[in-house]
């Protein structure tokens, strides 16, 4: 490579709990480019949350979401010799956040209900909890990793 590797872009933490892992959220979640929307939307459904969830912080059940979203193996296609397979590997850690938080988002907008902050705290709630569309999915991912090991050997070609 000419180049060397581009550094990695530091992100502010948010104001509220000063965590850089929300103001992450906050930016998958925010559309054209309405930062500060996308915050209130954060900020209510964790206010949500808080009403709800008395015995542990509001901060601490969305982290506890998050942790039971990440998937630790996905599948990749490789084409080898004429057929194409599903070979399972390890994901980076940095990518792991990055698809648990969309997985958190997509699915919270897919939901049924009035209000996207309504719909946020559900879904947080429901994955904090070891339910809900985006831990069926991480599941989903980790079953269709197991199915295919037979196929890991092709990993390091």
């Amino acid at each position: 490579m000419r180049k060397q590797k581009p550094k990695p872009r530091v992100i502010n933490p948010d104001p509220r709990y000063n965590d850089a892992i929300v103001a992450r959220f906050v930016n998958m979640l925010m559309y054209d480019g309405k930062k500060s929307t996308a915050y209130t939307l954060f900020y209510d459904a964790l206010e949500i949350i808080k009403e709800k969830h008395t015995d542990e912080p509001e901060i601490e059940v969305f982290h506890k979401a998050l942790k039971n979203i990440m998937p630790s193996v996905e599948v990749r296609s490789r084409r080898i010799g004429g057929a194409t397979f599903q070979i399972p590997m390890e994901i980076r850690p940095d990518r792991r956040i990055s698809i648990g938080m969309k997985w958190l988002i997509n699915y919270a907008r897919a939901r049924s209900g009035k209000g996207m902050a309504n719909k946020l705290s559900a879904e947080i709630q429901a994955a904090a909890k070891g339910e809900g569309s985006a831990v069926k999915k991480r599941e989903d991912t980790h079953k269709m990793a197991e199915s295919n090991r037979a196929f890991a050997h092709f990993a390091n070609r």
